[in-house]
């Protein structure tokens, strides 16, 4: 199993760290460039263009991995030095390449739409209408879906379709601070990885290898983005990690027939419950307020931890953990055998989220809200 993750995060990795080393030069000749605004807490022009590192990361990876197992594959005997398990499964991943490029193709296609608007600044509109197409391709024609045991099959399309569209703008709105969105959805790759490799009796070699793949270009990415920032994903980046992690979660199916209880189809609303409800959360205040969910402002919970006290980089640090305190909940699904346990992990995951709620609403009730909303 190491030689397995070695063999997916490594090139990612590598891959991301390059090119987006390559991408600080390039950026500001592209245009891409975010300059400091009144709702933006950098202080000088940063490079944007940083989604296109964890882009390649992703799509050079997965192609080479391809490439070296039709080669393989063609060859009258497996090497030697291939694991069992690898040799096990080989045959899957050319079967399955139909999927896996729709999947990408539709990242791509978000991809370039988030690169065209961080450059030409699109409205929400448009870009709303794309996201919705993507997610219904990829859910009628992917076959990419949850049933959440429902008796109708339209609940679970519907519900598929809207899980792809909140984590793509999820990931996009925790975009706002150094190291943020890259390094919550580097935690949550590597639990859902860390679950579909050991969580369920059969491993999930093709979803846990694509998180896997993911997590090495997220931290490729990190090696730029940690604080102080020396470039942003942008939308390009954000969109397209969000999609990746709604697509994967759905396809990874987390119940199992072995697993004596239903209740583990709630592991991804425990790994993700910090940026889903920031993002909820967000959206309420914007719209009690009178304006677009999509205007951007300073009411994330990012930001009121800086209003409260905390420095950027603390406060990042601060929802990471919150993150992997959450994450931690859903891996322990697994672990427990009835719903009698699971409502424990439930209600501690709701109590980290209410002291979440506290901290915001602190922010919310001071003299100076008015000037950090």
């Amino acid at each position: 199993m190491l030689f397995f993750v070695l063999a997916c995060f490594t090139p990612a990795f590598f891959i991301a760290v390059s090119s987006t080393a390559m991408m600080r030069r390039i950026a500001p000749r592209m245009g891409l460039i975010d300059q400091p605004a009144e709702r933006k807490v950098h202080k000088t022009p940063t490079p944007m263009g940083g989604g296109i590192g964890i882009w390649l990361g992703v799509i050079l990876t997965v192609a080479c991995g391809q490439l070296v197992v039709w080669w393989i594959l063609r060859q009258p005997e497996l090497p030697a030095w291939l694991p069992d398990i690898v040799k096990l499964h080989l045959p899957g991943v050319m079967q399955r390449s139909l999927r896996l490029w729709l999947i990408l193709g539709c990242g791509t296609v978000l991809f370039v739409m988030g690169l065209l608007d961080d450059k030409y600044n699109l409205s929400w509109k448009p870009r709303l209408g794309i996201q919705f197409l993507v997610a219904i391709i990829l859910v009628l024609g992917g076959d990419i879906r949850a049933t959440v045991f429902a008796p109708i099959p339209a609940i679970g399309i519907a519900l598929s379709v809207i899980w792809i569209m909140l984590l793509i703008n999820s990931f996009n709105f925790l975009d706002n601070m150094d190291a943020l969105s890259a390094g919550i959805g580097l935690i949550a790759a590597l639990m859902f990885a860390f679950v579909m490799l050991t969580g369920t009796m059969i491993p999930r070699w093709l979803v846990s290898g694509l998180l896997l793949i993911l997590a090495g270009s997220l931290t490729g990415f990190l090696v730029h983005n940690r604080p102080p920032a020396k470039i942003f994903m942008g939308d390009s980046g954000s969109q397209f990690l969000g999609m990746l992690m709604g697509t994967l979660t759905l396809l990874g199916t987390f119940y199992d027939e072995s697993t004596a209880s239903r209740h583990v189809i709630l592991a991804p609303l425990c790994v993700l419950a910090i940026p889903l409800y920031d993002t909820c959360s967000v959206i309420l205040i914007r719209l009690a307020q009178g304006r677009s969910p999509f205007h951007p402002d300073k009411s994330h919970f990012s930001h009121r931890l800086t209003a409260l006290g905390l420095s950027k980089p603390k406060a990042v640090m601060t929802v990471h953990l919150a993150t992997i305190t959450t994450g931690l909940g859903g891996i322990l699904l697994y672990r427990v055998p009835d719903w009698a346990s699971a409502i424990i992990i439930v209600a501690l995951i709701l109590c980290v989220l209410s002291i979440v709620g506290i901290l915001e609403a602190a922010v919310l009730h001071t003299p100076n809200d008015q000037d950090k909303s």
